[in-house]
């Protein structure tokens, strides 16, 4: 993987249209800006009950954007990254529906998981107490078989997302046929879709088990040697991230985000230091995705500490509620319906109050962090919440997916922000030093964050107090120095 800016991107809500128009807006108005597109589910249908990460066909693109051919093309010119959704298939995938008609006759019977697999003797109270839930309901939905047999199915997210068993041969032919579809069509990267939940286990939580941390290894391994990187995403305690980077080539930085707008907020840098110093080395980072704000990533868990204490996290989420004028607090927990409880859906740029200087001073340090960035396409673009797409479908994660069209692009791309913002990822992709040593300095209102290659250096340095941003950059030519604030001129 190159370390340069990514894309993270639908390929219809970006573009109007599919991926063709993609390739071309890359090609065109974004130019420069990325190396890698992290496509997000193509698969069809796209416009399932959570936005293409319940697949009816996992096999197949839906037509409405393309082929693959069409991602082929694409992967030519541009890294690209697409979801394996490991834990879930549709409700309405063929495979399901044969199990519903024919119940344990059926060739993917054992592909479903099922209470009976983990619990043969049945579920106790304190058993069903210990799994770890991303919602308050049950972990199990029944389902009528035709022959009028009620069955308890195994629904991690929601009750049309039938969890595989990735231990069965069905379950592991499932997944390979989708492997395969990846290599042959130019995929570079694959993102691992809630694996932390694919192995269950009675007498645990159900999450990263011991058996899930090895799957994990095995299909990153196997991922490897045909010629693709795996990405782990998974949300949990600082520390399991920390586990979970020595078993695959990379983890998400899901901390890095609410960290960054902890120290923006207190202008207090130490929290995001300690993590710094300590986080892992191959990592994408990001500050928005197409799923909200993670809170779980920097908090406590149980009687472990966070990153950041129970007080911290609750004037954290309080803080972005109030900079987006509650419009947050309207799409996130039980206010909307939401598939994970522990985020706060809000676009980054609105979470920090549309101040423009406070968004391109996250983004440098985001740019600045070890590892890979990624750009989602709402922060791309400062797009504001999208109250009216949130009341139409009472989705959470819906206020930062907007439906937009090459026009609306076009006009977003003409804001300062958006501008410096471009000014931004350019240079982080042309200095040279970013793929050398790291170090950081800081305590109180002082960051400093250094990279250094050989006779390329790159540094920032904020001073909150003084309200100074600086960016330097050097090489062999001499040093070029920039203020933050000098971009949106």
């Amino acid at each position: 993987m190159k370390n340069q800016v990514q894309l993270i991107t639908y390929a219809d809500r970006l573009t109007g249209s599919g991926l063709p128009v993609l390739k071309q807006m890359l090609d065109g108005p974004l130019v420069g800006l990325f190396s890698g597109v992290h496509i997000l589910p193509f698969y069809y249908p796209i416009d399932g009950s959570d936005a293409g990460f319940d697949p009816i066909d996992h096999a197949q693109i839906d037509s409405r954007l393309g082929s693959w051919p069409d991602l082929k093309a694409l992967g030519e010119g541009y890294e690209i990254m697409a979801d394996l959704i490991v834990n879930h298939a549709s409700g309405q995938s063929p495979e399901f529906l044969d199990v519903l008609e024919n119940g344990t006759a059926s060739k993917y019977w054992s592909m479903f998981l099922k209470e009976q697999d983990v619990f043969p003797n049945g579920i106790t109270d304190e058993e069903a107490a210990a799994i770890f839930r991303p919602r308050p309901t049950s972990c199990f939905t029944p389902k009528t078989l035709a022959s009028g047999e009620v069955v308890n199915f195994w629904t991690t997210f929601t009750d049309n997302q039938i969890d595989i068993n990735v231990e069965t041969e069905a379950g592991k032919n499932y997944l390979d046929k989708v492997l395969n579809l990846f290599a042959n069509n130019g995929v570079k990267i694959i993102r691992l879709d809630a694996a932390g939940f694919a192995i269950k286990r009675a007498g645990t939580s159900c999450f990263m088990t011991d058996e899930a941390f090895a799957f994990i290894k095995q299909l990153s391994k196997q991922a490897n040697e045909m010629g693709m990187e795996t990405i782990a995403e998974i949300h949990s305690h600082y520390q399991t991230q920390i586990a979970v980077a020595e078993k695959v080539d990379r983890v998400y930085d899901f901390a890095l985000p609410p960290l960054i707008l902890h120290t923006l907020f207190t202008q207090n840098v130490d929290a995001l230091v300690s993590w710094l110093t300590i986080a892992p080395r191959n990592c994408l980072t990001v500050l928005d995705t197409h799923d909200g704000i993670g809170i779980v990533d920097a908090g406590p868990e149980g009687e472990k500490p966070g990153l950041l204490n129970a007080a911290q996290v609750d004037n954290l989420v309080e803080q972005i509620h109030e900079n987006s004028n509650s419009q947050s607090r309207q799409a996130t927990g039980a206010a909307a319906s939401n598939v994970d409880l522990y985020q706060v859906n809000c676009t980054y740029y609105d979470a920090l109050a549309r101040n423009d200087l406070d968004y391109l001073t996250a983004r440098a340090i985001q740019f600045f962090s070890p590892g890979v960035p990624q750009v989602y396409y709402g922060g791309l673009l400062a797009l504001h919440n999208d109250m009216a797409l949130l009341d139409s479908t009472n989705v959470g994660r819906d206020i930062n997916r907007s439906y937009l069209t090459p026009e609306k692009v076009d006009i977003q791309l003409q804001k300062p922000v958006v501008k410096a913002l471009s000014k931004l990822i350019k240079l982080r992709n042309e200095s040279q030093a970013f793929n050398g040593a790291f170090s950081l300095q800081g305590a109180d209102s002082l960051l400093i964050m250094e990279w250094e290659n050989q006779q390329h250096t790159a540094c920032l340095k904020i001073d909150f107090e003084t309200h100074l941003i600086e960016m330097t950059f050097a090489d062999r030519k001499g040093a070029k120095r920039f203020n933050i604030a000098d971009l949106l001129k």
